[in-house]
C-alpha cells in the first residue's frame, strides 16, 4: 500500500514523460514481482496508468505505444478498467496498423472473450473488442485476418473449450449492428410504434403532430378507395420515419374504421408493421459508409460463427428471438448478407438448430416467417422457404398445427412452388389433404389441379388416393380387438399386417421389445377403436409422440418404459384428455414435466415414473 501510494503521487504530477514511464515500468516489475496473492496488487497500477492516461491528452502517439508496452504484462491476467479501455478504444481507431494492436490488444482481447461473464457490467470491454476487430479488418488481409482469429478463438478441435467465446462474439456482433442503426433508431421520438402504426394511433400523446397515423398496405382495393376519397378531404402528408413510410390523415371517421376492424390489442407482428405500398417499397436505408464498413465486418462474423457446427446451436438459440432492431430487418443490404446464416439453419439436420428458424412463441414472427414470400426478407422465390420447410418435416413437425399454420398463411406461395415442381411443396399439399386440414371445397379442387399439373405431383396424388382407399379397408368394422406383434419386429413389418385386412376393432396394440421407430406412428394413428398402446423397449421417440398426441386423442393407456423418449416429446401428452394409465419407467423424463403433465391430464390415475429424475 505504501509503494502503490508512492507511485501514485509520483504519477499524479508528471513533468518530463522519460521518468514517468521509467516509473510505470517499475510500478508493474513491483506487481508483478510482489508474493502477495491479491487482486489489487495488479489492479491498482492499471487503475493509476489509467487516471494519467485520461488527465493527459496531450501525448503523442509513441507515448501512447510505449505506455501500453510498458502496462502490456498486468493486462495478460486482468481486465482492463473502464478508462484504459476507452484509451485502447480511441488508439485502435487511430492507428489500426499499429503493432500494438496485434502483439498487445490481441491476448488481452482473447482473455476478454473467454473469461468476461456479462457486457452489461463492464461495456467498455464489449466496445474494446468491437473496435479491435475493426482494427483487424483495416489490415491489408482484411477479413482474412478476421477468420484467423475467429479460428483461434475457436481452436482446433471440433469442440471449442471455452463456453463463453461464443455468447461473448455474438453480443460483440449484435451491439455493432445495432451501433450501425442507431441514427435511424433514435429519430424514432417522433414517429410511430408498431403498435400505434397498426392500431391507427388514436390515443393522444405527447407526439408532434398529434394525428392518426396508419401503415400503406399493398391492397389494391385501397389504392383505388384513396383515389376516389382524396377529392373529397385535405391531401394527406407522406412522411419518412425510420424508413418506413407512413400516412398521416386528418380525416378521423376513415381512420375509425380502420380502428375498429383491428379488434385487439396486441402488438403487431413486425412483417405486417414493415409491409409497405407499392409507391413506398423502396425502403432504402442509406448508411454512412463507416457504418457500412462495420456492418459487412459483423454480419461475416456471424456467417463464420455458424460455419463451426459446434457453436451452430448456441448461435441459432440466441438469434431465435430476432434481435436486430426494425430499421435492420428493413435494409435490404443486411437481409441479403444474413441470409447465409439462416441458410445454415435450414441445412443443419439437428432439431435443436433448425427448429429455431420458427418464432419464439406465438404472436411473434420469427426467422421463418421473415424469409418466406411476402416476409420483409424474402429475396428469392421461394428456394429458402423450401428448404425450412424440408428440413421443418422431416424432423418434427409433420403436425396438424404446423400444416395448418402453412395453410392459413403460406397456401398460395406453397401452391405456387408446388406448380413448378417443388418435391417438398407437393408433399405439404397432399398432407394437408390427407389430414384434411383445408375446409373449402374449392380450395381442395384447386390443390389437387396443382398436383396434376406436374408429372411427381400428379405420382404423389396417386399415392395419397391408394393410401385413402387403404385406409378405408384398415378401417372398416371387424377384425380382432386384440393384437401383439413378435419382438425384433420392424416398422415395415408393422406396415404390412396394416395392409392385410381390416382393424376397425382394434382397440389394444402391444408392440412391446420390437425395433419399431417413430415412423410407424404414420400407421398408428390410422387406428380408430385404438386405446392402449404398449411401446415397453421399442426405439419410439419424440417425433412419434407429437404425431400420436395430435391424432389418437382417445388412447386411454400409453406404456413407454425404457424409450427413448424426452421432454420435448412427453410434453406433447397434455393434449391426450383421455389418458388415465401412462408408464414413462426408465425414460428422460424431468420433475418439471412431469408436474406439468399432472396438472394437465384430469383423468391420470396410474402413473409409473421409476428411474426417471421425477421419481
Amino acid at each position: 500500500q505504501k509503494k502503490i501510494y508512492k507511485y501514485k503521487k509520483v504519477l499524479s504530477n508528471p513533468s518530463r514523460w522519460e521518468v514517468v514511464l521509467k516509473e510505470i515500468r517499475t510500478l508493474v516489475d513491483m506487481a508483478l514481482t510482489s508474493p502477495l496473492q491479491d487482486d489489487s496488487i495488479h489492479q491498482a497500477p492499471l487503475e493509476i496508468v489509467s487516471k494519467l492516461l485520461s488527465e493527459n491528452n496531450n501525448l503523442t502517439t509513441q507515448d501512447h505505444e510505449s505506455i501500453i508496452v510498458a502496462i502490456a504484462p498486468l493486462l495478460e491476467n486482468n481486465h482492463p478498467p473502464p478508462d484504459l479501455c476507452e484509451f485502447f478504444c480511441k488508439h485502435c481507431r487511430e492507428r489500426p496498423r499499429s503493432m500494438v494492436v496485434i502483439e498487445v490488444f490481441t491476448p488481452v482481447v482473447q482473455r476478454i472473450l473467454k473469461h468476461n461473464m456479462d457486457f452489461g457490467k463492464c461495456p467498455r470491454l464489449r466496445l474494446f473488442t468491437q473496435e479491435y476487430i475493426l482494427s483487424l479488418n483495416e489490415l491489408n488481409a482484411g477479413m482474412e485476418v478476421v477468420k484467423k482469429f475467429i479460428h483461434s478463438m475457436h481452436g482446433p478441435t471440433g469442440q471449442c473449450p471455452h463456453p463463453r467465446v461464443l455468447p461473448n462474439l455474438v453480443a460483440v456482433c449484435l451491439a455493432a449492428i445495432y451501433s450501425c442503426y442507431e441514427e435511424f433508431i433514435n429519430s424514432r421520438d417522433n414517429s410511430p410504434s408498431l403498435k400505434e402504426i397498426r392500431n391507427g394511433c388514436q390515443q393522444q400523446c405527447d407526439r408532434k403532430p398529434n394525428l392518426p397515423l396508419r401503415l400503406l398496405h399493398t391492397s389494391p382495393d385501397l389504392v383505388s378507395q384513396e383515389a376516389t376519397l382524396t377529392e373529397s378531404r385535405l391531401k394527406p402528408v407522406i412522411v419518412t420515419s425510420n424508413e418506413i413510410h407512413v400516412e398521416v390523415e386528418r380525416n378521423n371517421t376513415a381512420n375509425q374504421k380502420m380502428t375498429a376492424s383491428v379488434g385487439n390489442d396486441s402488438e403487431p407482428n413486425l412483417i405486417d408493421c414493415l409491409m409497405v405500398s407499392p409507391t413506398c417499397s423502396t425502403m432504402s436505408i442509406e448508411l454512412s459508409a463507416q457504418a457500412d464498413r462495420i456492418l459487412g465486418c459483423y454480419v461475416e462474423i456471424l456467417k463464420m460463427l455458424s460455419d463451426y457446427d459446434d457453436w451452430r446451436p448456441a448461435l441459432a438459440s440466441l438469434l431465435q428471438p430476432i434481435p436486430f432492431p426494425k430499421e435492420a430487418l428493413a435494409h435490404e443490404k443486411f437481409t441479403k448478407e444474413l441470409k447465409y446464416v439462416i441458410q445454415r439453419f435450414a441445412e443443419d439436420p439437428r432439431q435443436e438448430v433448425h427448429s429455431c428458424l420458427l418464432s419464439v412463441r406465438a404472436g411473434k414472427d420469427g426467422w421463418f416467417q421473415l424469409y418466406s414470400p411476402g416476409g420483409v426478407a424474402c429475396d428469392d422465390d421461394g428456394e429458402l422457404f423450401a428448404s425450412m420447410v424440408h428440413i421443418l418435416m422431416g424432423s418434427c413437425y409433420k403436425t396438424k398445427k404446423f400444416l395448418l399454420s402453412l395453410a392459413e398463411n403460406k397456401l398460395g406461395p406453397c401452391m405456387l412452388l408446388a406448380l413448378r415442381g417443388n418435391q417438398t411443396m407437393v408433399e405439404i399439399l397432399c398432407l394437408m389433404l390427407e389430414y384434411n386440414i383445408i375446409d373449402n371445397n374449392d380450395t381442395q379442387l384447386q390443390i389437387i389441379s396443382t398436383l396434376e399439373s406436374t408429372d411427381v405431383g400428379k405420382r404423389m396424388y396417386e399415392q395419397l388416393c391408394e393410401r385413402q382407399r387403404e385406409l378405408k379397408e384398415l378401417q372398416r368394422k371387424g377384425g380382432p380387438t386384440r393384437l401383439t406383434l413378435p419382438s425384433k419386429s420392424t416398422d415395415a413389418d408393422l406396415a404390412r399386417l396394416l395392409s392385410s385386412g381390416s382393424f376397425g376393432n382394434l382397440e389394444n396394440l402391444s408392440l412391446a421389445f420390437t425395433n419399431v421407430t417413430s415412423a410407424c406412428a404414420e400407421h398408428l394413428i390410422k387406428l380408430p377403436s385404438l386405446k392402449q398402446l404398449n411401446l415397453w423397449s421399442t426405439q419410439f421417440g419424440d417425433a412419434g409422440l407429437r404425431l400420436l398426441s395430435e391424432h389418437l386423442t382417445m388412447l386411454q393407456v400409453l406404456n413407454l418404459c425404457e424409450t427413448p423418449v424426452t421432454d420435448a416429446g412427453l410434453l406433447a401428452l397434455s393434449s391426450m384428455k383421455s389418458l388415465c394409465s401412462l408408464n414413462m419407467n426408465s425414460t428422460k423424463l424431468s420433475a418439471d414435466t412431469y408436474e406439468d403433465l399432472k396438472a394437465k391430464l384430469p383423468n391420470l390415475k396410474e402413473v409409473d415414473v421409476r428411474y426417471t429424475e421425477a421419481w
